[in-house]
């Protein structure tokens, strides 16, 4: 039977779909942000990826909000008997890690996009206004933390599915198959 919300034994699909779709568009926004450097002023792409980079990127930034909300009212599941505490709190450090990373990173992000007292397009459906403006060297500044945070949130990603591949693999636990599926797991 397919669960919708989480279960003290098993994440729901809203939960598994909202994780996914994250680590997609992280990883995606991470690619494109680092091609986006390379490009030259006049390469067909110098104004069209940054475009879509940013519309993306409040899209995740809505979807993460979405996520803390949805987390705040749908508990995720009790760790697994078979974690020691350490575990459970270096899981736990890392989600909310992740998190934090995600945030931050955006808002560099809307940082170095309204520098020069320009709002920020979405999807060319509405703008989001320049709130903070006039920083001295505000998108140099903000461009090196993005820059930062970005390669640090990615490092955290992937070591977050590295451990969730070792749960899988070595330690032979339902960790890794309570994000892939929906299922009642024993």
């Amino acid at each position: 039977m397919i669960i919708w919300k989480n279960t003290p034994k098993n994440y729901g699909l809203v939960s598994i779909f909202m994780h996914w779709i994250s680590a997609l568009t992280v990883f995606s926004l991470f690619g494109v942000g680092l091609y986006m450097v390379s490009l030259s002023y006049y390469d067909p792409l110098y104004q069209t990826l940054p475009f879509w980079h940013k519309s993306i990127g409040l899209s995740l930034l809505t979807l993460t909000l979405a996520r803390l909300v949805w987390k705040a009212f749908n508990p995720a599941p009790k760790p697994l008997p078979t974690h020691s505490k350490t575990i459970t709190m270096l899981a736990l450090f890392g989600h909310y890690s992740l998190y934090l990373l995600m945030l931050m990173t955006m808002f560099s992000g809307y940082l170095i996009s309204t520098a020069d007292g320009r709002p920020i397009s979405f999807f060319g459906w509405f703008d989001i206004p320049a709130l903070i403006t006039g920083i001295a060297k505000q998108e140099d500044f903000a461009g090196l933390v993005h820059f930062c945070l970005a390669w640090t949130l990615v490092i955290l990603a992937v070591s977050h599915g590295l451990a969730a591949i070792k749960h899988h693999v070595i330690d032979k636990d339902q960790t890794l198959k309570r994000m892939l599926t929906s299922k009642q797991h024993k």
